[in-house]
């Protein structure tokens, strides 16, 4: 029976007092493994190990301002590959923020028990996602409030795919020639490799056959 290894964790809160209890708390499970700034420039210049966990950095915070996101980016750039925040007031705006900053996990400053951040940290570092279901609601309803207002009247979508080129990716991927996806959308044949270079173009794909490859991997079609 192999022992799983503990994940490393960097701390890294805006209050002295909050670092110091979070660093208390933590230091006590056999699950999480405290990490410095020394180390984590170690964990950096180290070969690579897939079978290590990633670090993870767990970033506790009052409000997403300036200063907080400015430490989620340096934890980043440190070598973090999973981030978990912790934080006292989370409106939509910030829950976005967050979102958009690859943030995996987040937690009210209200309900963060020991248990529940090593829980998180764990998902996070198993590359899972989490979010209270209230917070999670309110990210959907952000998601779509911006695919209503502000892509759908651009003929865009959460994906960056327009849907036109999601329909001509499709029947790629269904393995229409360009004749035939031409005469099934009653477009011209010069339209359809027009799409075509213009989403490989924008997301730096090789070809058609990449593109669809793409498109299938990340869910888009």
């Amino acid at each position: 029976m192999t022992t799983q290894q503990p994940i490393p964790v960097w701390v890294k809160a805006l209050d002295p007092l909050s670092q110091f209890g979070l660093v208390h708390a933590l230091r006590q499970r056999p699950e999480i493994a405290m990490i410095n700034e020394t180390d984590l420039a170690a964990l950096q210049s180290q070969s690579t190990d897939r079978t290590a966990p990633p670090a993870v950095a767990l970033i506790a915070v009052d409000s997403l301002d300036a200063a907080a996101v400015q430490v989620l980016r340096s934890a980043t750039q440190r070598g973090c590959r999973r981030t978990v925040l912790i934080g006292s007031v989370i409106d939509d705006d910030a829950l976005m923020t967050a979102v958009e900053l690859g943030v995996s996990g987040v937690l009210r400053r209200t309900e963060a028990t020991a248990d529940r951040i090593v829980h998180l940290v764990q998902s996070a570092a198993a590359g899972d996602g989490s979010l209270p279901p209230d917070l999670l609601g309110r990210l959907l309803g952000q998601v779509s409030r911006m695919q209503r207002h502000v892509l759908a009247p651009r003929g865009l979508s959460h994906t960056g795919l327009s849907d036109r080129e999601t329909q001509v990716l499709r029947l790629v991927a269904d393995g229409k020639d360009t004749q035939e996806i031409a005469r099934e959308l009653s477009y011209s044949e010069r339209t359809v490799k027009n799409v075509l270079h213009d989403v490989t173009s924008r997301l730096q794909l090789k070809n058609r056959s990449h593109a669809v490859a793409y498109a299938l991997r990340e869910g888009l079609i």
